[in-house]
């Protein structure tokens, strides 16, 4: 090969490697110029068909509603929430009177409330039983329990208390070392013998905060003031927002019968709630109170437990010359717990377009639907299959359209956009 064809074999090569060059340049300027400056849009195919366009305009309704109904009105979805951090006070106020076994007694809060601090949890006591000067000794069982004929039948050290192994022949109970004379609650008084206490009066003072909106309420709201606290009781009906509730109303509401529930106590549970819309004026955000039974009432069958009621056991201790003494006494009372709910909700501009763009997601559940129809379920599927999917394949040079193909048009009802 001579040295001119060389060269001229050399510079094809070359001039191919930079007509390649400037090919892929072009290329890749063409892709970038489509993606920034075309806007691709889907093909979409009308079809007149009455079963269909109902069934797209049903469902489109349903979406709708569920949008409106549910996620804006019922869920209040274009808001936020809070939670409330609240405190509770309490105060038991009221006077009973008893006359067991020829003595008379006045009892005050300090008597029969506990604990005495006001807490958001308590028992008001309504029944009692008192156990006289107990000290630690040795003493016959109760009657009736633990009964012996000889003193093998107490084994030392056995049982709840402790038995001395000794029978005591005039009782035929086991001798038990306890706090004598042993506590005798077998019998509960009836009726009971604080019965007052249903009269008595519980004010709940109650402050809730929503940091979330810097807002502090009380339940005492506009309106509730010194005069109208001095002169209401709480009632469902005529005094909402009275914070003073009488003790025989609360157990009535919460479905108990104070006579039945008095003897041997129960529990008895208010709800504090705070629902409040802040969209409105924070003077309409106030409480509602509910009362609750916590405990079985023992009115059926199926309300009987092995260990019915509320009660718990306090202990006075005093010294009698160089003797450690102690009045016993065991307490039936109504426990009372005070709960408080409270949920604030404001409009956020970003839960309310979460919510308008998850509706908008949803219509779509209408065209699929319908897509489903019209491609398997109606008769001219295969018809519809053709004018909403357009199968081609890869051409090496551009079709040519005929005039006579340029012309074909639909005979069905149908329009391609």
């Amino acid at each position: 090969m001579s040295a001119g064809d060389r060269k001229r074999k050399l510079s094809a090569r070359q001039t191919q490697e930079t007509s390649g060059d400037c090919k892929m340049k072009s290329i890749l300027t063409d892709a970038l110029s489509d993606f920034l400056f075309e806007y691709e849009t889907p093909r979409q195919v009308l079809v007149k068909s009455k079963r269909v366009g109902i069934v797209c305009r049903v469902i489109q309704l349903v979406v709708l509603a569920y949008i409106i109904g549910w996620v804006f009105i019922y869920e209040k979805g274009y808001q936020i929430t809070d939670t409330a951090i609240s405190s509770v006070f309490t105060k038991v106020k009221g006077v009973g009177f008893t006359q067991v076994d020829g003595k008379e007694q006045v009892w005050d809060m300090s008597d029969y409330v506990f604990p005495e601090q006001g807490d958001a949890s308590f028992v008001v006591m309504t029944n009692y039983i008192v156990t006289l000067g107990q000290k630690q000794d040795k003493c016959p069982e109760l009657q009736g329990k633990f009964t012996c004929k000889s003193d093998e039948d107490c084994k030392e050290g056995e049982y709840k208390r402790l038995m001395t192994g000794k029978c005591v022949q005039e009782t035929e109970t086991c001798e038990v070392f306890s706090w004598c004379p042993v506590e005798d609650d077998t019998k509960i008084p009836a009726p009971p013998r604080l019965m007052a206490a249903e009269n008595f009066t519980l004010f709940i003072k109650n402050s809730i905060t929503f940091p979330e909106f810097e807002v502090v309420r009380s339940n005492l709201v506009e309106g509730v003031d010194k005069n109208y606290i001095n002169t209401c009781i709480y009632n469902q009906i005529s005094d909402p927002l009275c914070p003073i509730f009488r003790l025989g109303d609360i157990v009535t509401m919460s479905g108990f019968s104070f006579a039945q529930i008095a003897p041997e106590g129960g529990a008895v549970g208010i709800l504090v709630d705070w629902t409040c819309d802040l969209d409105w004026d924070v003077k309409h955000c106030k409480p509602v109170y509910s009362f609750h039974g916590l405990y079985a009432t023992g009115k059926g069958p199926e309300d009987m437990q092995a260990s019915m009621g509320y009660n718990f056991r306090k202990a006075k201790y005093y010294m009698d010359g160089n003797v450690e003494k102690r009045t016993l006494t065991k307490v039936f009372g109504i426990r009372i717990d005070i709960l408080v709910r409270g949920l604030a909700r404001k409009f956020d501009i970003i839960p309310t377009l979460t919510a308008i763009g998850s509706g908008v997601g949803i219509f779509g559940v209408a065209t699929v639907v319908c897509d489903l129809v019209l491609l398997y379920i109606l008769p001219k599927r295969d018809f519809y299959k053709n004018m909403k999917f357009k199968n081609t394949t890869i051409q090496e040079q551009a079709p040519v359209i005929t005039d006579k193909e340029s012309d074909e048009v639909a005979t069905f009802p149908i329009v391609v956009r």
